[in-house]
């Protein structure tokens, strides 16, 4: 079995679930958060290894809620992943520069994405999976 704790920060319930049941088959402990404040609550409560982070959130972004991850010295060790539906030219150098740890594209694929967290946790590039 897989050991791992993983934060899954999207606003959509059924990337959530997605995200959620494909982790959680893959062996990771999984928690999940719909905006800033819950993630940043839940964060400092789970104290995961890695966030998917979706970029588009409500209130408060993505970005932004990394770049105050990143920024807590007690959170700033968190690798973080962004996701995105909306890849646009420029999105993963943005996502860098706001201390993601690697960059995924939505729809998830369910196949790829226990891989992919698996590889960021061992400290390997996730960029444009």
């Amino acid at each position: 079995m897989t050991e791992g704790k993983i934060l899954v920060v999207d606003d959509n319930p059924v990337n959530q679930r997605l995200a959620q049941l494909t982790l959680r088959v893959a062996g990771y402990d999984v928690r999940v958060a719909a905006d800033a404040y819950e993630a940043l609550a839940v964060t400092h409560e789970f104290r995961p290894e890695l966030i998917l982070m979706d970029i588009q959130l409500p209130g408060i972004d993505g970005l932004e809620l990394t770049g105050r991850i990143k920024a807590d010295p007690s959170t700033a060790d968190i690798r973080v992943i962004a996701l995105t539906a909306y890849a646009m030219k420029g999105d993963e150098a943005r996502a860098t520069k706001a201390g993601c740890d690697g960059y995924m594209t939505k729809p998830i694929d369910t196949r790829a994405l226990p891989l992919t967290v698996a590889a960021c946790l061992a400290g390997g590039s996730t960029a444009g999976r």
